[in-house]
């Protein structure tokens, strides 16, 4: 590769960057190996994101790697339009043997993005194959991420997505989100803020619950900063929708696949959405993949009607199932069950909290939220500047050898689900050592 300068860095649009100021100190890395990036200066920087929240099994697994390979000078693609090929059909069971009981469905895309975006339409396509077509509604919360297409857009509560691109999707409803002031410092799931839940009910109420398809819900809200579910506002929200008719739809993105030291955060929770989506984790990252588990009585609905040349649900991408993406899957899923990996995220995760919680002393902090081996650590905003102490912090955190993603004033931390305790060790050291120097 050619030596990093202004000029070949011009081309690219970076997203989710501020691309003048990156290119002015570009943040290059060139190789990664288990737990650890190397940037092109040489520097070793500790993964403490698990890339973005998709690697948890440290970087550069051979058997991953092998796999891929293996399979693109087998079949290198198969369109999955009327056509298919046998890994597809086994990744299916094999998500499906690890979803919530009944999920046994399975359609694949190719981004979390593009999963929301599939679940959205799943969810209209059955009530309108149920006869109940005026469903056409969506209930989200404030302060929800669901990818960066335009559904996902508007069901995302943040406030730039409608400064930068307008409602998006008519018909979409927000929830009050649950990050309370007195829930700070809070590990697990804070005892405070179930009540609401409530503001589902009372959205019925006004547009009428027979109006509303469905309901997205991250189980624990990832990249708005961690925030964990109140005790019981999870089994509210699923109790007013099944009186109500309406979906449940948990956005598994981020927490799907271990990161609660579960399968799903449904079941960390006890609460069984109709649909869930994933993604990072399924292929750790090492193949764009998505997927949506979806109830087979939602699919048969769907399904089981109409003649057998027809097709069902006008959905689909041209990747959806690539060969390579399900051969990464599988050998994913396969390390996870043979090492016990989800077991041993369970199992360290309150080493993991305490340490970070032990943080709490330090000045220039507004909260730490945590679950499982997921965690945020909220600076103080600078004045009139919001984002600019996370974006400054993530910088420093990186010279210093740390990989964290900053989302507003929120440093989001997700170790490897393969990290001991060591790793958590080096992990908050560097923390403590940025955060304490006032620069």
């Amino acid at each position: 590769m050619p030596p990093v300068t202004a000029r070949n860095l011009e081309n690219l649009w970076m997203p989710f960057t501020p691309n003048r100021e990156f290119k002015r100190d570009p943040a290059i890395f060139v190789r990664a190996e288990g737990l650890y990036y190397w940037t092109d200066s040489g520097q070793k920087v500790l993964d403490g994101a698990s890339g973005l929240f998709c690697v948890p099994l440290g970087h550069g697994r051979p058997e991953i790697a092998e796999a891929v390979y293996e399979q693109l000078l087998e079949l290198d693609f198969a369109g999955g339009f009327q056509r298919g090929h046998p890994k597809a059909f086994e990744l299916a069971r094999r998500v499906a043997e690890l979803a919530p009981p009944g999920l046994n469905r399975v359609f694949f895309a190719n981004s979390g993005s593009e999963a929301v975006d599939t679940a959205m339409k799943i969810a209209l396509a059955y009530h309108r194959a149920r006869g109940e077509g005026q469903r056409t509604m969506f209930v989200s919360r404030e302060r929800a991420y669901h990818g960066v297409n335009m559904g996902g857009v508007a069901l995302s509560g943040i406030l730039r997505n409608r400064e930068s691109f307008g409602p998006g999707v008519a018909g979409v409803v927000h929830m009050r989100h649950t990050g309370l002031p007195e829930n700070r410092m809070t590990p697990g799931q804070p005892e405070r803020g179930a009540e609401l839940a409530e503001d589902l009910a009372r959205i019925c109420a006004l547009h009428g619950g027979a109006n509303i398809a469905a309901v997205f819900l991250e189980p624990i809200a990832g990249s708005t900063g961690c925030l964990p579910p109140p005790r019981g506002y999870l089994e509210r929200v699923r109790e007013i929708c099944s009186e109500h008719g309406i979906l449940l739809v948990f956005d598994e993105v981020i927490t799907g696949l271990g990161r609660t030291g579960y399968n799903f955060a449904a079941q960390a929770f006890g609460v069984t959405p109709d649909i869930l989506t994933m993604a990072k984790a399924l292929t750790n990252g090492m193949q764009p993949m998505g997927a949506v588990a979806v109830a087979q009585e939602i699919h048969d609905a769907i399904v089981e009607r109409g003649p057998l040349h027809q097709i069902e649900f006008f959905h689909g991408y041209t990747y959806s199932a690539h060969p390579a993406a399900c051969a990464a899957g599988l050998a994913a899923l396969s390390i996870y069950e043979r090492d016990k990996v989800f077991e041993h995220a369970r199992e360290i995760s309150p080493y993991f909290l305490d340490r970070l919680f032990g943080l709490r002393d330090l000045r220039g902090l507004v909260d730490i939220r945590g679950y499982g081996l997921l965690a945020a650590v909220e600076l103080e905003p600078r004045p009139g500047q919001p984002g600019l102490a996370g974006y400054e912090t993530q910088k420093r955190l990186l010279r210093a050898g740390l990989h964290l993603k900053a989302t507003g004033d929120s440093l989001l931390v997700a170790p490897p689900y393969v990290a001991e305790k060591t790793h958590l060790d080096e992990l908050v050291g560097i923390l403590r050592d940025v955060l304490s120097d006032p620069a």
